[in-house]
């Protein structure tokens, strides 16, 4: 079955340093990856992993310098702009940012059904903008209120509802409940939940809070220095991540509490040759430290590690001795 969404060796390169000495910054080395039809990708790392590089991407806002995004089967870079409307939509970090504070609610909820020309005007559009805030849980009569009248959970809701005005087949939640207090986020959460059930939309969940990527997501994709170390069934990557910096990323999120783990986070370290995690990983060889792993098929997964197997045994060890030392 074609994926609804793929990359072919996708890798997006930045410039930088003054014009008299410039040069190229790598965010993402050549990434594979398919999301299929009703799947949700969890995206998680490190702030400068390249998680929002990589959703910019796929909804066509970031241009990749090498490589191929396919939507359905077809290069997005040969499709029209206006031929993409509606397919793709984003929810951001910061709703605040996101809504025009001049603009009513209702003019925000139809903005993108404007820009597409196919927005209802008078009672229509005041019925189309009612409905679309019922899905989100907000009462129609939100819709005449501006930004700054309502709560940061319920602009996040408005933020939602504009997205998916146009039934997009594709939708980015970069950082989509962040910014919210936790009772709240866990409210947003639901509500994407079953909005993604109901619409039926592909999605992105790019967080650096892996308890509310484990709600949503069914598959997550773990990203260091701009490389994608982990790509997992949900069930496999929560049960036993394969990766050391995947389980240090759990150990820092609370997930796990060996602190063996730890060893794998701290001051990231971007070395000229070999495994941009080998400075600081526990298990790290010499030869991680002069060749960069290519990604390898596990049981329900694709780890970039030299040593799958032997990091799986170590970390089980760890695993046992702590659940041993807890029954004492």
């Amino acid at each position: 079955m074609t994926a609804l969404i793929e990359t072919k060796g996708l890798t997006v390169r930045f410039p930088t340093g003054p014009l008299w000495n410039r040069r190229s910054f790598t965010a993402l080395h050549p990434l594979d990856i398919a999301i299929e039809r009703g799947q949700v990708l969890g995206v998680v790392g490190e702030s400068g992993s390249g998680k929002s590089t990589l959703g910019n991407a796929l909804i066509g806002r970031q241009a990749p310098s090498d490589g191929d995004i396919l939507f359905k089967g077809q290069p997005l870079s040969g499709q029209a702009r206006r031929d993409r409307a509606g397919r793709f939509a984003a929810v951001l970090q910061h709703p605040k940012w996101s809504l025009n504070p001049m603009l009513r609610i209702r003019e925000s909820v139809l903005e993108p059904l404007r820009i597409m020309g196919t927005a209802p005007a008078g009672a229509a559009g005041r019925a189309k903008a009612g409905d679309a805030l019922e899905q989100v849980s907000l009462p129609g009569g939100y819709q005449d209120r501006f930004p700054h009248e309502l709560s940061g959970g319920q602009r996040q809701r408005v933020s939602i509802a504009r997205a998916l005005i146009t039934q997009p087949e594709f939708v980015l939640f970069d950082e989509a409940v962040s910014a919210l207090d936790v009772s709240v986020q866990a409210q947003i959460l639901n509500l994407i939940k079953g909005l993604q059930v109901t619409q039926g939309f592909s999605a992105i969940f790019i967080s650096h809070d892996l308890a509310a990527t484990r709600y949503v997501a069914n598959r997550i994709a773990v990203l260091h220095a701009g490389r994608l170390v982990e790509d997992a069934d949900a069930s496999v990557f929560y049960g036993l991540a394969s990766h050391p910096y995947s389980r240090g990323l759990q150990f820092a999120s609370g997930l796990t509490t060996d602190p063996a783990h730890e060893l794998a986070l701290g001051k990231p370290g971007l070395p000229p040759t070999g495994c941009a995690l080998a400075p600081r990983c526990p298990m790290a060889m010499d030869h991680c430290r002069q060749t960069v792993p290519e990604l390898q098929a596990t049981s329900g997964a694709r780890i970039a590690c030299f040593d799958v197997e032997a990091g799986r045994t170590a970390l089980a060890t760890a695993d046992a001795r702590q659940t041993t030392a807890g029954m004492r």
